[in-house]
């Protein structure tokens, strides 16, 4: 008999580029197609991811030559997406005037998401974002 096992987390280092962010997409496109139900998350899910890969490329102070790990675990009914990088500091959420060009990836992160944060990784080098992303309804047709 064929069993039929959820994929488990899932982690990657990519290079701390803006070019990396369309291969974090595709790999999390990539695991949530290993979900029977991952096309709930994927609009959400990619457009927080690239928020946040983003952020840490453009944001962390870390050397040049570190690398960005991403990684994605189904919680429950939540999606957990974490982005770690090198750097210090830490984010903060503020409030962009209309006429900003940037500034509002964090406040998509905290309107779209379940909850976020942000954690010092283990052994004091840099931090880690992470979201929790619930999967949008299924829409139902109605014949008549």
């Amino acid at each position: 008999m064929l069993k039929v096992c959820r994929p488990r987390a899932f982690a990657a280092r990519l290079d701390s580029c803006v070019e990396s962010t369309p291969l974090a997409r595709n790999l999390l496109r990539a695991y949530l197609a290993a979900l029977p139900t991952g096309d709930r998350y994927r609009d959400v899910a990619e457009l927080l991811l690239s928020e946040l890969f983003a952020n840490a490329v453009q944001h962390s102070d870390a050397e040049e030559d570190r690398l960005i790990e991403v990684r994605f675990a189904l919680s429950g009914s939540l999606l957990r997406l974490e982005v770690h990088d090198a750097g210090g500091g830490r984010p903060t959420l503020h409030t962009a005037r209309p006429h900003d060009e940037s500034g509002r990836g964090l406040f998509l992160v905290s309107e779209l998401s379940e909850r976020w944060g942000c954690c010092p990784r283990a052994g004091g080098v840099g931090k880690f974002v992470w979201t929790l992303i619930a999967p949008c309804p299924t829409h139902s047709l109605v014949t008549a």
